[in-house]
């Protein structure tokens, strides 16, 4: 039993046998033949031996021409293991003794190799992984199997997995997921979270140690992989499983009560979401609407760039789901590196800080009236508000709302209907808006505190890289004091301010943001039941000493040790041990 500590993006409890997706997208699952076929098997393996070391003496050839016979001897390097007589027997008797596949044959041998090459920390390691490719590819035909074809329950383990690759992850199939890199604030965390699918990302190297068939258990509470787990750990974490169940059960009668503290003060839950199946979810749990529409997860894995009708159909979708319910659409939130922006840019050395958000949908007018015209469109069928990602200046802003205008009036020349009253509002996302937050205020009506780049910017810590994203904290005192700071602003010019950043959906939170003086929470649905469980739990006289005591204190770990106290006392069910 081997177990991985990781970074938790997506709760739950997941056991089941593993996928193995290498940095090619190859899936090896444990795959046995038949008897009868053990002889051609044996034979296709032969066939790619020679097929993969023909390919490597002409690699060999053509390099040391180019490049002279030092870089071309990396190549006689590669061919001498594959020729190696003990490599090929060990393979050879695990397809004709254990009836193993040859790709599984393959994959299994290599891996063992090269696990005990990093264990000595030799380099001959990634030119085993290199040979295990070469023969992987020509097995395989050159064939990528996808995630989204799937169909058997498996829990993926990956180097990485692409946002748009979590997207299009089959919830039928797909348990839960790993992956050695990755951090808590990313994209493909929210999609995940999304999804519901139970996920660990930033563990580190571990892909070497398993082979697809064994048996994992991922836990996305604690953040921890075990690989192939004992009978007492699958017994325990079985009891966990049903635990959540239970757990899930109970919450599940708040579902049509409200969300006010014991003393009466009304609080309003609305969802996250990202696809607009989402939506159902929210409603199922109790939320009272949707504070914030993810909308660029329709550009993500798409060839081409999506249609007015697309947009509207999805967003149509959505805001009848929610009956009447508000339905907040955030305008595109992508860098230019995620779409084909028409050579506005080349690539960019920090997509975070560069062309992204709402300065690529100004950049861009066509797409950006594209969106703007679909969501007002949308606005006819229910209550649905516009809200601008990433504004860093008054100039943006208003640049942003006179092109709303300007496709108002297109919409109102073309007899289109809409609500030319619906709200327009701002996400406070980086330090210049909470700075510049007084004035603001007075040209829009309503404010949400994007709390994931906040951190971001404020902290000077990039959340998808690993070496850094320790650093990432959402209860600093200095991203605490930025929040209160835009929270006092808005209520003092009475203008309704929300929270949709992952912080809103995490528990231990939930009493320090009451205290604050937040009334509107948006979270992923699958956090709703819990906050809304806090939230009756607790009076807002004790949110107040809770956030003033949390305030005082200077640092995070300490922060955060607190808040984990009163959420105990208050809802130790939530607590996770």
């Amino acid at each position: 039993m081997q177990i991985l500590q990781g970074i938790a993006v997506s709760p739950g409890v997941a056991i089941g046998e593993t996928m193995v997706i290498d940095n090619e997208g190859f899936r090896i699952p444990r795959r046995f033949v038949t008897r009868d076929a053990v002889e051609d098997e044996l034979e296709r393996f032969e066939r790619a031996v020679e097929a993969v070391a023909a390919e490597m003496e002409r690699s060999r050839d053509s390099i040391t021409q180019k490049l002279g016979a030092q870089i071309g001897a990396i190549f006689s390097a590669h061919l001498q293991m594959l020729r190696d007589d003990r490599l090929q027997v060990e393979i050879a008797e695990m397809i004709r003794e254990r009836h193993y596949s040859p790709e599984y044959a393959v994959s299994r041998v290599l891996r063992s190799y090269a696990k005990v090459f990093e264990e000595l920390n030799m380099h001959n390691a990634h030119d085993i992984i290199d040979l295990e490719k070469s023969l992987l590819r020509n097995l395989l035909g050159r064939r990528r199997e996808e995630l989204s074809h799937l169909a058997s329950p498996v829990i993926v383990l990956a180097h990485n997995l692409t946002p748009s690759e979590t997207a299009h992850l089959d919830r039928r199939f797909v348990m839960g997921f790993v992956t050695e890199v990755g951090a808590a604030g990313g994209h493909t965390a929210i999609v995940a979270k999304g999804l519901e699918i139970p996920a660990v990302v930033g563990t580190g190297r571990f892909l070497t140690d398993v082979s697809g068939g064994d048996l994992v258990i991922v836990d996305g509470d604690q953040g921890r992989v075990i690989l192939q787990p004992d009978e007492e750990t699958i017994a325990r974490y079985r009891h966990e499983v049903e635990e959540h169940r239970s757990l899930a059960a109970r919450l599940d009668e708040l579902r049509d009560l409200p969300a006010k503290t014991a003393d009466g003060a009304s609080v309003q839950l609305w969802g996250n979401i990202e696809f607009p199946h989402e939506a159902t979810a929210c409603v199922d749990r109790g939320a009272d609407g949707i504070g914030l529409y993810r909308t660029e997860f329709l550009y993500l894995g798409e060839d081409e760039e999506p249609t007015e009708q697309h947009h509207f159909d999805a967003y149509s979708e959505v805001v009848k789901v929610m009956k009447g319910r508000p339905v907040v659409f955030r305008t595109l939130d992508l860098g230019a590196d995620k779409i084909d922006t028409g050579g506005l840019v080349d690539e960019e050395k920090n997509p975070f800080l560069g062309l992204r958000s709402i300065r690529l949908s100004l950049r861009n007018p066509p797409l950006f009236r594209t969106q703007l015209r679909a969501m007002l469109r949308a606005s006819s069928v229910g209550d649905v508000r516009i809200m601008f990602p990433m504004i860093t200046t008054l100039q943006e802003l208003r640049q942003a709302k006179m092109i709303l205008a300007d496709v108002m009036e297109d919409l109102d020349e073309a007899g289109v209907p809409f609500n030319r009253e619906l709200p327009v509002g701002m996400m406070v996302e980086v330090p210049a808006a909470v700075t510049m937050l007084d004035h603001f205020v007075k040209e829009v009506d309503f404010i949400s505190i994007g709390t994931n780049d906040l951190i971001q910017f404020a902290l000077a810590v990039d959340r998808s890289n690993p070496d850094v994203a320790h650093l990432y904290h959402h209860t600093d005192p200095a991203v605490l004091r930025m929040i209160a700071a835009a929270i006092d602003v808005a209520r003092e010019a009475e203008v309704p301010v929300s929270l949709c950043g992952q912080m809103s959906g995490n528990a231990s939170c939930t009493m320090l943001l009451l205290g604050l003086g937040l009334h509107t929470l948006s979270a992923p649905s699958s956090a709703v039941p819990e906050i809304k469980k806090i939230c009756r739990s607790v009076t807002l006289d004790h949110c107040k000493s809770v956030a003033q005591r949390a305030m005082s204190m200077d640092n995070a770990r300490e922060i955060d040790k607190y808040l984990q106290e009163e959420l105990k006392r208050v809802a130790p069910e939530l607590v996770v041990s």
